[in-house]
């Protein structure tokens, strides 16, 4: 079988889909990229329709041997690629030949890298995806993260040619970030008080930061009740517990909960979110729905005007 072999899987290196979704009602939640913007990006420029399964590496570490011929992009944080010891570009593609050693170095500030490959990994879907959720033992290979020795399946490339993201239409990632918040419908339970210190606080990312959701330290909220009946959780509520500390909840979240939340993040920012490390510090700003989906309306716009350029293997 062709593919890649894994030689060292890094910390933690999961194959990712664009998510599993329609499987709350069994407890399965929705995985996926933390990042979904670079996945897109590093599927596009090996010519893949956005979604395909590629690999999320958090934190960077990983060698694999090429045992095919193949075309190779890796975007998101800021983890150096090589190819046989030689540094080379991210945000574009690159051919890799059988016997070729490619390794994704450790991530200084932003933690998530995505490689991804000509036709995407050929890995068999589970409950309608391939995505990797640990804690659920579900998706990837064996519902875990990458170990040596595994082999990631996929065809040879054709002879398409290399591409390259021009860094104008690069996500632009920082260590201090602001998060757009949509308040909820649980936001009476916090005062007035409160919620003008959530907004104008300074959190601190700790480091019980995973992809079920990032802990934040700062100002302390208080709501007027200290839980609620257990409820359905979307991606990027805000939890707000009893030590008053907020938890960001992500991709790998819980289908249910019984915290009360003060709003939900909007997805375009929990993406720069899961690229920090802990000591970097979080800014919340209210938004509305509809400047909400202003906001997705005009990052998808902006998404299709972007020109991919063809470029040198």
């Amino acid at each position: 079988m062709s593919g890649l072999l894994v030689m060292l899987p890094g910390m933690l290196s999961l194959l990712q889909d664009e998510g599993r979704f329609g499987y709350h009602r069994i407890g399965l939640t929705n995985g996926g990229p933390l990042d979904g913007r670079a996945m897109h990006w590093a599927n596009r420029l090996v010519h893949n329709p956005s979604g395909v399964t590629a690999l999320e590496v958090s934190f960077g570490g990983l060698e694999l041997e090429a045992r095919v011929d193949t075309l190779l992009s890796v975007t998101g944080g800021d983890a150096s690629l090589c190819i046989n010891a030689v540094e080379k570009e991210k945000w574009r593609s690159h051919k890799v030949a059988e016997g070729d050693l490619i390794s994704i170095g450790f991530a200084q500030a932003f933690c998530r890298s995505y490689l991804a490959v000509s036709g995407g990994f050929q890995i068999a879907p589970r409950f309608g995806s391939t995505a990797t959720v640990s804690r659920e033992g579900i998706g990837g290979l064996n519902g875990g993260k990458l170990e040596p020795g595994d082999l990631l399946a996929c065809e040879p490339a054709g002879a398409a040619p290399c591409l390259r993201l021009p860094e104008t239409d690069r996500p632009s990632y920082a260590r201090h970030i602001q998060l757009r918040v949509i308040p909820g419908y649980q936001d009476y339970r916090f005062s007035r008080l409160q919620q003008r210190r959530f907004f104008a606080g300074i959190y601190t990312v700790t480091d019980r930061a995973d992809r079920m959701g990032y802990r934040l330290q700062g100002p302390v909220i208080e709501c007027e009740i200290e839980g609620i009946l257990s409820e359905g959780i979307c991606q990027g509520a805000i939890q707000i517990p009893a030590d008053g500390q907020p938890i960001v909840l992500l991709n790998d979240r819980q289908t249910i909960g019984g915290y009360p939340k003060i709003g939900s993040a909007l997805s375009l920012d929990t993406a720069k979110l899961a690229q920090l490390m802990p000591g970097s510090t979080v800014r919340f700003e209210p938004i509305s729905p509809y400047a909400a989906h202003n906001a997705l309306h005009l990052e998808a716009s902006r998404t299709q005007r972007s020109v991919i350029e063809a470029c040198d293997a």
